[in-house]
C-alpha cells in the first residue's frame, strides 16, 4: 500500500520535473486602500514542456517568490495541448484578446524562431522550433500579449478537431 503511494508521488515529481519554467516579468503592484497602501507584488510565469505542452500564469503575493509560485501553480493548471507538426504548427491562425492581436504563420524546417517577448518564450517552451509571429495590436504590454499567443494556440487546436473530423468525413 505504502509502496503504491510512493510510486504516485515519484511519478508527480517526474512529471513536474518535464516542465520547465520562465518568469516573463514581476511588477510591483499598489493597491490604496482607506488605511494606507498595501504593496504586493505580481509574477507572470509561462511554463513548458518542450513537446506540445504550454501553460500561462498570472498571480500576486505580498513576496516575490510567493508570487512566483502561485503564478506557476495557476500556468500548470492552464496547461494546452498545441499541435505541432514537423516543428511547427499546422495552419496559420489570428487571434485577439483585449487590445492585442497575433498573427502566427508556419515556416518551412530550419528557419527557426521569428518571433520576439512573450510569444517567443512561450513557442520555445511549447516545442515549436519553426514559426513566424507578428504582434499586429499596438499594446507592449507582456500579459495581454502572452493571452493572445495562448488564445492563438487555442485555435489551432481547435481547427486541428474540425481538421480531423471533416477528413475522416471525406475518406470513410
Amino acid at each position: 500500500m505504502e509502496e503504491a503511494k510512493e510510486k504516485k508521488e515519484e511519478k508527480k515529481e517526474e512529471e513536474k520535473e518535464k516542465f520547465e519554467t520562465k518568469l516573463l516579468e514581476v511588477r510591483r503592484v499598489v493597491h490604496v486602500r482607506a488605511g494606507g497602501k498595501r504593496l504586493r507584488f505580481r509574477a507572470a510565469v509561462v511554463v513548458g514542456n518542450r513537446a506540445g505542452k504550454v501553460g500561462f500564469g498570472v498571480d500576486s503575493a505580498t513576496d516575490v517568490a510567493q508570487a512566483i509560485q502561485k503564478a506557476t501553480r495557476q500556468a500548470m493548471k492552464n496547461l494546452i495541448e498545441v499541435p505541432i507538426v514537423n516543428d511547427t504548427i499546422p495552419f496559420e491562425v489570428y487571434a485577439k484578446f483585449g487590445p492585442s492581436e497575433i498573427l502566427l504563420k508556419p515556416q518551412r524546417k530550419g528557419r527557426g524562431l521569428v518571433a520576439g517577448g512573450p510569444v517567443r518564450v512561450i513557442c520555445s517552451l511549447a516545442g515549436i522550433k519553426d514559426i513566424c509571429a507578428k504582434l499586429l495590436g499596438k499594446t507592449k504590454n507582456k500579459i495581454n500579449n502572452a493571452r493572445v499567443t495562448m488564445e492563438a494556440l487555442k485555435k489551432l487546436q481547435m481547427k486541428m478537431k474540425i481538421h480531423a473530423a471533416t477528413s475522416n468525413k471525406t475518406n470513410p
